[in-house]
């Protein structure tokens, strides 16, 4: 089963209350590669950086397996760069910098080998961008699964809802479903944001868990995992969407009973994600520390 992941590889600077760091390597696609690469073999990425990225992790990646022949890099321009501080809550973060760089015209061209992917992950970049990779597609995907963010929908509403409309799982936190749906209540918001297109919807909501709602009276509660320290939840739910996808693309199923051991992968690699700061901790994962973590979290679950 092919996986086609398209979003972010860049630059991060990160504070929070308890360290800081320079520029590490950060964007979506960054940990959703890392991601998708422990549970399946069969990885495309498409993104873009600048000359001066460290190709040291594109290496990382191509040793996981990751099909990088779709990542551009752009002579004599700079990769884009964010700079972040969290509050003492760590739920909450102010921007400091953000240079768009070579994002900032990202035309994703998608390589010939990857035209026909059985999986899609349209990680979390403008709505534009999203439609444009998936009318490059020959074929419709098995399955397209979304990410997006309260900034789309506040300056271009009107092309995240076409991209929605094209997708079967929109992955997004709690405040982003209220703000899509006008509702406040989650489950009256899952039943507006489910009409605009996708079948299932996922509502991640940090460290209280995550809900995963499909068809009438289809839903699905994921607790997230008690940690004693969180370093840096930077990345934390893209490292959960490229669990969610890439278990689902070793599987084969995209059934609702899939989709919720999906939702308990996912959650369970993001766990990991936010015990180090940027990609460190999900770059150094083993299958062996994840099926350990799976079992708390099934011990977790049970009645």
């Amino acid at each position: 089963m092919s996986l086609l992941v398209i979003g972010s590889v860049a630059f991060d600077a990160i504070e929070t209350p308890f360290g800081s760091t320079g520029k590490i390597i950060g964007g979506a696609a960054s940990y959703i590669s890392l991601a998708t690469s422990l549970l399946h073999n069969r990885v495309g990425l498409v993104a873009v950086v600048g000359e001066d990225f460290d190709f040291d992790f594109i290496q990382t990646l191509n040793n996981r397996h990751v099909d990088t022949q779709g990542l551009q890099v752009k002579e004599g321009q700079k990769s884009f760069f964010w700079h972040g501080k969290y509050h003492m809550d760590m739920n909450s973060r102010d921007t400091i910098t953000t240079e768009l760089n070579v994002l900032g015209d990202f035309d994703p061209i998608i390589p010939q080998d990857w035209k026909n992917p059985e999986y899609v992950l349209l990680g979390n970049l403008s709505p534009q961008v999203q439609l444009t990779t998936l009318e490059r597609l020959e074929t419709r995907p098995k399955l397209v699964v979304m990410d997006t963010m309260n900034f789309w929908m506040d300056i271009a509403l009107d092309d995240l809802k076409k991209v929605i409309a094209k997708v079967d799982v929109l992955t997004i936190n709690d405040e982003e479903a209220r703000q899509l749906s006008g509702e406040y209540s989650l489950v009256k918001a899952a039943r507006v944001i489910r009409e605009m297109g996708p079948k299932y919807l996922i509502i991640k909501k940090g460290e209280h868990g995550a809900l995963l709602f499909g068809e009438e009276n289809q839903i699905f509660f994921c607790p997230a995992l008690p940690l004693e320290e969180v370093f840096d939840p930077t990345g934390a739910g893209d490292t959960f969407a490229g669990g969610f996808v890439g278990y689902l693309a070793s599987l084969g199923r995209t059934d609702f009973d899939a989709m919720k051991s999906a939702v308990v992968y996912g959650s369970a690699m993001a766990s990991f994600c936010v015990e180090k700061f940027g990609t460190e901790r999900v770059a150094s994962l083993t299958m062996d520390e994840l099926k350990e973590r799976l079992a708390l979290f099934e011990g977790m679950m049970k009645l």
